[in-house]
């Protein structure tokens, strides 16, 4: 089942990415209780050197923000920011330079968990977990495997290459389209 899901959230990240990257993330933001609070992380990859994009659930608290790596230590997001932990954030408010840090030993790891899960919406029902409701103890054995990821924000980033950068096809889609709706008008 676990597979099926790394599959199934795999299809749907690429869908998440291409609304970023078409202007709209904060349109994937609009209703965190339900589809959660969606931030894309852009990381390199330990093997390749590329620049990667993923995006994840999060959560920011005292100007910090928190995301876990819900599969865990096989998660390939989390193991490039273990090797190259300079990252950036594309966020509803900006696109920030930051370092990824693993937290998941420090001794607040289940309060900031459970935040980061209450801000995942159906993501975290999905994986069979009530972050309001359960109980800490079923909570840690539930989450024994996630990683909690800080990130720490170091500079305002700007532009090319980042959220919004395929922002430009709106525009030319209605130029596009608006010629062919005018002429089917006087044509019907």
């Amino acid at each position: 089942m676990e597979e099926f899901m790394r599959q199934g959230f795999k299809y749907l990240n690429r869908f998440m990415l291409l609304v970023w990257r078409l202007g709209l993330g904060g349109w994937l933001n609009a209703w965190p209780a339900v589809g959660g609070r969606i931030m894309v992380i852009t990381h390199t990859g330990r093997k390749s050197g590329l620049r990667r994009r993923t995006p994840v659930n999060y959560v920011v608290i005292d100007g910090d923000i928190y995301c876990t790596a819900g599969f865990g230590r096989i998660s390939d997001w989390y193991r490039n920011v273990r090797a190259q932990p300079e990252v950036e954030v594309w966020l509803p408010d900006g696109w920030w330079a930051g370092t990824a840090v693993d937290v998941s030993d420090a001794a607040n790891r289940l309060p900031l968990l459970r935040q980061v899960l209450i801000a995942s919406g159906f993501a975290a029902y999905a994986a069979g977990l009530n972050p309001r409701h359960m109980a800490d103890a079923d909570l840690e054995a539930a989450t024994s495997t996630y990683r909690l990821i800080k990130i720490e924000r170091l500079v305002a980033c700007t532009g090319p290459g980042g959220p919004g950068e395929l922002a430009w096809v709106w525009p030319a889609l209605v130029m596009m389209g608006l010629p062919w709706l005018l002429w089917r008008r006087r044509k019907g």
